[in-house]
């Protein structure tokens, strides 16, 4: 009897399929079962070539080879993990098996991870596709019930081979001719050269802001609070104080005479489902979490869990065939939080609202919502608990009533200029209940706070006890943190001032500058090369960041490469531009980027040595603000040597209550805050036994030293191919 192969992108994602499908033999890298064989990637088995795997002279980076542009890229094994694409492959080729499915992630790049490794196997059996947003028992049953046929994604797969061919001759093309230009590790590429561009473009912003003085004018009623508004502009601010002084004297000692009372009532609806991106946002807002390790949490609570769906989507709606699974996702995240908000939603009918159905706005995965599986909350860390609350809120709310009030606008008329009061009165609590009430957004947007109204009338007059200026300045843009940063490459056309609108409109239907799956990887690369780094909660761009925007290419600057590049991919994707014609675009753009890096008569200069020498070297060692501490680096990029010389820890100054940063080596080491105090670590180790009043061992202290942020590897994919570099 021939059996089917099923390829998963992950070993838990298989371990999934395989006891759903009854694969109870347990092989090296797979289960067996009568049916199925199920076996699984690691994430990408399979990669592109190095540039010496076409020609040996590739191995020494010299700018006079370059550009390097292979007739045909080659697909290599990833090293690290060969032994499973051997066992894949083992399972494929089978003489037995007559069918592949492929379970990888259902998206561009879990495509690509398949696809690749049938392609190096040279597998040419047919090809049925699993294409599921979460991975529960009845997801994984509905999904086999409903395979696609392989030739259905094969225009998809076309799209991510380009973009996988397309980065790698620009992004390695550029990133060497940088290097060896001006002898300093200078990456750049069509996503993360931009992000570092608007960050600057942040700065700019803001160095270049001048404050401008506003005024206005409250006058005071009994139980009333009036706000001057222009008559014509609608606006309760003015830049001239002279207007103000002078409306201020005509109705001081004038009555208010009460010209309008107009009541409506409103709905306001819950906010949207969350996609990646604004679930990153609220993580890093409301507990600080990076991008990255927001990304990680999900993974866990996706896979290992089971509680909630795919996470790597950048839809915020509901398809209309999720609809019918909704009452059972309610009942499955009654953990007892709010259990009275779960038993109003489950007594009614749940109605597909528009505010959260939409299936023009679903393309590959719908929003990150909760599985139909119980989750036992015992089992979740603190941080798996906060993510996993963020999401079931945001579940339950858009399936609550919407928030009704009564906006009540009075209007009046004190010397014939106009004076506004707004109060609202809440009707039904609706969604807010399960936010604590708070306020909308929108409340002040207009400079005018809501208060508790009196009752009046139309024609009454009121005595005003009292008309005060109320002056203000207006503010710079705040600078990024990760949180914003996200928002801004996720909508970046606001960075693309002189291009036409049809590509900002592009780049915004097209999710802005990267994906959701990588925005958290290209921050955390600008970090570890040291072109950004952390002050605080903000980021900065240093002075190495500040040259290498000099010195790359202008168009890999602009995000409007990339929308031009989605466009593209996007018709690649629905079959309407072959991929061949694309990549000759591509590849005479990287001959004239790099015949532009070769003319410039720009320069490079490190001016953040340090008066440390390196032991390996004898070179002077840079001082770099890395994101969870400062280092020095060797400025060779051949050696390679680098020291942590401070390390943001989790303890707290038990005088101001800010991070510790732990300085020094073996018994020197001490913790240091910014308002001054020290304190060593023998000695921190006695105040908590003393304070827990429990002996701490050093195995204690190392325990909880290693439970601090890991100094993540620096500019890693640039640190494997200078590793491989031999200059002549």
């Amino acid at each position: 009897m021939s059996k089917i192969v099923v390829l998963a992108e992950k070993p838990s994602v298989g371990r999934d399929l395989a006891r759903v499908l009854k694969c109870n033999t347990k092989g090296n890298g797979y289960f067996e079962g009568s049916k199925y064989i199920v076996t699984w990637a690691l994430g990408h088995l399979v990669t592109l070539a190095d540039p010496e795997g076409y020609d040996d002279k590739y191995k020494a980076w010299r700018l006079e080879d370059l550009p390097m542009l292979p007739k045909e890229l080659k697909l290599v094994i990833i090293k690290q993990t060969g032994k499973q694409y051997n066992t894949v492959k083992e399972q494929l080729t089978r003489k037995d098996v007559s069918e592949i499915v492929i379970a990888t992630d259902a998206g561009r790049e879990g495509e690509l991870v398949a696809r690749w490794i049938l392609e190096k196997a040279h597998v040419n059996k047919p090809i049925k596709r699993l294409w599921i947003s979460s991975v529960t028992d009845k997801a994984i049953l509905e999904g086999f019930n409903n395979l696609k046929p392989g030739k259905n994604y094969e225009n998809l797969y076309a799209s991510a081979v380009a973009r996988a061919e397309a980065d790698w001759l620009v992004g390695i093309n550029a990133t060497r001719a940088l290097t060896t230009k001006y002898n300093a590790q200078l990456s750049c590429g069509r996503v993360q050269s931009p992000t570092l561009a608007i960050i600057a473009a942040r700065e700019a912003e803001i160095k270049n802001f001048q404050p401008r003085v506003y005024y206005g004018i409250t006058a005071a009623a009994e139980r009333l609070k009036l706000t001057w508004q222009d008559s014509k502009t609608k606006d309760s601010k003015t830049f001239d104080k002279e207007v103000c002084d002078r409306i201020s004297k005509a109705i001081t000692g004038k009555k208010a005479e009460i010209i309008d009372v107009h009541k409506t009532n409103k709905k306001s609806f819950a906010p949207a489902l969350y996609d990646l991106t604004e679930l990153q946002r609220d993580a890093n807002k409301i507990f600080g979490f990076s991008a990255k390790e927001t990304l990680s949490i999900m993974q866990k609570l996706y896979e290992t869990h089971k509680a909630l769906t795919y996470p790597r989507t950048d839809s915020r709606y509901l398809s209309t065939d999720i609809v019918d699974t909704l009452k059972d996702r309610v009942k499955a995240c009654d953990t007892g939080l709010y259990s009275r908000q779960i038993l109003k939603i489950l007594k009614g009918s749940i109605k597909a609202g528009s505010h959260f159905v939409d299936n023009s706005k679903v393309s590959d995965h719908h929003a990150i919502i909760p599985t139909e599986q119980p989750v036992v909350l015992a089992a979740l860390t603190d941080k798996e608990k906060k993510i996993y609350d963020l999401v079931v809120k945001r579940f339950l709310v858009v399936l609550l009533p919407p928030f009704e009030y009564e906006q009540t606008t009075v209007k009046a008329q004190i010397g014939g200029e106009l004076f506004i009061a707004k109060g609202k009165t809440v009707l039904a609590p609706g969604w807010k209940e399960l936010y604590n009430n708070t306020p909308d957004e929108e409340d002040s947007a207009d400079g005018i706070a809501e208060q508790l109204l009196p009752s009046l009338t139309k024609g009454e007059l009121l005595p005003v006890v009292s008309v005060s200026l109320t002056k203000g300045a207006t503010k710079p843009p705040a600078p990024f943190n990760e949180a914003s940063l996200l928002s801004a490459m996720e909508n970046p056309a606001k960075y693309m001032s002189g291009e036409s609108q049809a590509l900002k409109q592009i780049i915004g239907e097209t999710g802005g500058l990267g994906t959701v799956a990588t925005r958290a990887d290209i921050i955390e690369k600008l970090f570890s090369s040291f072109v950004i780094e952390k002050k605080g909660k903000d980021i900065f761009v240093t002075s190495k960041g500040r040259q290498l925007l000099d010195l790359a290419p202008e168009e890999l600057k602009s995000p409007a490469l990339t929308a031009a590049w989605e466009q593209k991919l996007s018709a690649i994707a629905k079959g309407q531009l072959p991929k061949q014609a694309f990549i000759t675009e591509i590849k005479d753009y990287t001959r004239a980027i790099i015949i532009g890096i070769k003319n410039s008569k720009e320069q490079f200069k490190h001016d953040n040595l340090s008066r440390t020498r390196c032991p390996e070297c004898g070179k002077y060692l840079l001082e770099v603000n890395g994101k969870r501490g400062k280092a020095l680096v060797c400025q060779d990029r051949e050696c390679g040597y680098r020291k942590n010389v401070a390390q943001t820890t989790n303890a707290r100054c038990p005088k101001c209550h800010k991070k510790l940063d732990l300085k020094g080596e073996g018994e020197a080491r001490t913790f240091v805050c910014a308002c001054g105090y020290r304190e060593k670590l023998a000695a921190f180790t006695e105040r908590r036994k003393q304070e827990n009043d429990t002996k701490i061992s050093k195995k204690d202290v190392s325990r909880y030293l290693n439970q601090q942020p890991d100094s993540q590897p620096f500019n890693t994919a640039l640190a494997e191919a200078l590793a491989k570099l031999t200059l002549k």
